[in-house]
């Protein structure tokens, strides 16, 4: 074997060497990898019809290139789906999400689940949620402010306010 050939094969062996153990991964999420991943948190309104709720905890996912889902401890009363929209990094470990949902209405009465009625449309809400990720990527604490809106878009709950602390979901 002649030296070029030899330090070509050194020079190739350290490359790959290289690049094998800086693919590895470790499996935690960091500050690094900013909202992306699944969190749980607990929420408090300030003001609003949901001031009165102390136990209220919101489960979210960040999705890589900037979708978002969030469903709550009360989605089933009344029925409703979970929340879906989208977020954004605003400076260093800021962020901005801004979700909507649905909101049902109760039946009248007994007579109209009978009748085939039950949960109908209500509206949507609109929550915006200002965001700032612990140094450790881990927690992040947030402001969010929250608008409910009719069938007909006609504003119903004026821009209740609320906190929220949230912890990764990790293994």
């Amino acid at each position: 074997m002649n030296q070029r050939t030899l330090l070509v094969s050194l020079f190739a062996t350290a490359l790959l060497a290289t690049l094998g153990l800086t693919g590895c991964q470790t499996g935690g999420n960091t500050v690094d990898d900013g909202l992306v991943g699944a969190w749980r948190g607990k929420v408090q309104f300030k003001t609003g019809a949901f001031a009165t709720v102390t136990d209220l905890e919101f489960m979210y996912v960040f999705n890589a290139g900037g979708t978002m889902t969030e469903s709550s401890n009360y989605d089933a009363s009344p029925p409703v789906p979970p929340a879906y929209g989208v977020w954004r990094k605003t400076g260093p470990r800021q962020f901005s999400a801004r979700y909507a949902y649905y909101w049902t209405k109760a039946p009248a009465n007994l007579e109209e689940i009978t009748k085939g009625g039950g949960w109908t449309p209500g509206g949507h809400g609109v929550l915006t949620q200002t965001i700032t990720l612990a140094a450790d990527g881990n927690s992040f604490a947030a402001e969010i402010r929250y608008e409910s809106f009719d069938q007909q878009g006609k504003l119903t709950e004026p821009g209740s306010a609320a906190s929220a602390m949230a912890e990764r979901i990790r293994f």
